[in-house]
C-alpha cells in the first residue's frame, strides 16, 4: 500500500466518523428532548398524585362521585370567551369556585387535559385559551 492509497483510507474512515457523530449528535438532541417531555409528565402525574391524595376522603369512607358539573362550566366558560386567555386561579374567580390551592390545582390538571387532546393552546406559561372557534364538546370525565 503506498502513501496515496493510506491517506485515501484516513480520509474515508474520518468522513465515516464524522457522519456517524453528526448522526449521534442528532439522536442526542431528539432523546434530551423526549427526556425533558417525559420528565415534565412525570411532574404533573406527581403534582396530580398529590392532589388527589389530598381530597381523598379520611378514613374508609368512600369518595363521593365527582360531577362534571365544574369540568363543563370551564369548557362553556372558554366557548364564551373563544379569543380570551385565562389563568385556572382566573376562571376559579369567574365562575365563583374554591380558589384554594387544591382546587385551582385540578383546575390546572383539567386544563392541561384538555391542551395535551388539543382543545386549548398554551399562549403563556400558566395561561390557556381555546385553539379555535369551533366549539368545545367533552365527554364526561368518569372516575
Amino acid at each position: 500500500m503506498n502513501v496515496i492509497e493510506l491517506l485515501a483510507d484516513l480520509q474515508a474512515q474520518h468522513d465515516e466518523t464524522t457522519a456517524r457523530a453528526g448522526e449521534l449528535r442528532d439522536q442526542i438532541q431528539h432523546l434530551t428532548a423526549a427526556l425533558a417531555e417525559t420528565e415534565a409528565r412525570l411532574a404533573d402525574l406527581t403534582t396530580t398524585r398529590k392532589v388527589i391524595a389530598e381530597l381523598t376522603p379520611a378514613g374508609d369512607q368512600p369518595a363521593p362521585p365527582e360531577t362534571n358539573t365544574a369540568y363543563q362550566a370551564i369548557v362553556n366558560t372558554f366557548n364564551q370567551h373563544p379569543d380570551q386567555e385565562f389563568r385556572a386561579r382566573e376562571l376559579h374567580e369567574l365562575l365563583g369556585m374554591p380558589t384554594d390551592e387544591a382546587s385551582v390545582n385540578i383546575t390546572r390538571s383539567r386544563l392541561g387535559r384538555l391542551t395535551r387532546q388539543g382543545f386549548l393552546i398554551q399562549p403563556g406559561r400558566g395561561r390557556y385559551q381555546k385553539r379555535n372557534n369551533r366549539p368545545l364538546i367533552v365527554a364526561p370525565v368518569t372516575t
